[in-house]
């Protein structure tokens, strides 16, 4: 068994849980490779927007059962709800033994303050037409439906992989201006507030930058996302850093080897019956 990292925060987002753009597996064997104190889950993990009872696959349910041992083993999980699993937010304010539901967090980070949430809220096209934004995310997953079948080409071709999604967001000038308005509003407002961290999703962008302006200046955090990027934040002696798996030069494994043998019907009691212990 290969020796798990300590960290002492890992934030993850944008996982979309139950669409065909997840990448489950890849996420299950990041979160077996690390041991941190907190798990911070910052939206948009399930997405109840476009579930779907004939999709919800093995390799999902093994995240969420993972998620859910972490926190019988110690580890603080808080999820923090997107727009995508917004109808968790009448459960905010909720504990269920080491995992809470909450709409943001704010954390003394070795003297330092920092400001967590999904960002969302900062989205016009969320807040004023929700059923525009819903359409946007079937169109989305189609994208990456389409995507998987051109790289499955490609690597049978022997060529590297290539992303529709991000190559449309990276030329078409509304997407850009849009994320990096964004990052301003978003950063302005941590300025004001006096929070030196300011740590977001939403926009499956991962990026760490100093913003500054007149009143002072922040750090701006983005953890990504677990569908293109397959991003996450890490925090451990007084800094972060993005954590990108496809960088990553280990190999991947499986930590508990339960999981991986569990079959779909014992993945599902796992899950639904809760712990005796908590």
């Amino acid at each position: 068994m290969k020796q798990k990292r300590k960290i002492e925060i890992s934030v993850i987002s944008d996982v979309h849980l139950g669409t065909y753009g997840c990448q489950a597996k890849q996420l299950l064997t990041y979160l077996n490779s690390i041991n941190p104190k907190k798990l911070i889950l910052n939206g948009d993990i399930i997405d109840i927007w476009q579930f779907s009872k004939r999709y919800f696959p093995k390799s999902h349910l093994k995240v969420i059962k993972k998620i859910i041992d972490m926190a019988s083993e110690g580890v603080e999980v808080i999820y923090i709800t997107g727009n995508h699993d917004d109808m968790l937010r009448k459960f905010s304010g909720t504990a269920i033994g080491n995992i809470k539901i909450d709409d943001k967090l704010v954390l003394n980070l070795d003297g330092k303050k920092a400001w967590f949430f999904h960002g969302d809220v900062f989205d016009a096209s969320i807040q004023n037409a929700r059923w525009l934004a819903k359409l946007g995310g079937y169109g989305y997953d189609m994208l990456i439906l389409i995507n998987r079948f051109i790289n499955w080409c490609l690597e049978r071709m022997g060529r590297e992989k290539y992303s529709l999604s991000l190559r449309i967001k990276n030329s078409v000038k509304k997407a850009v201006k849009y994320i990096s308005d964004f990052e301003e509003v978003v950063s302005d407002l941590a300025i004001e507030n006096g929070y030196d961290y300011v740590i977001c999703g939403h926009i499956h962008q991962p990026k760490m930058l100093l913003k500054k302006n007149k009143m002072g200046e922040t750090t701006y955090l983005n953890s990504g996302d677990w569908v293109e990027n397959f991003t996450a934040l890490e925090y451990q002696f007084k800094r972060w850093k993005i954590y990108n798996y496809n960088n990553d030069k280990l190999s991947a494994f499986y930590a508990d080897e339960d999981i991986k043998e569990m079959e779909m019907k014992d993945l599902i009691a796992a899950i639904t019956i809760i712990d005796q212990k908590q």
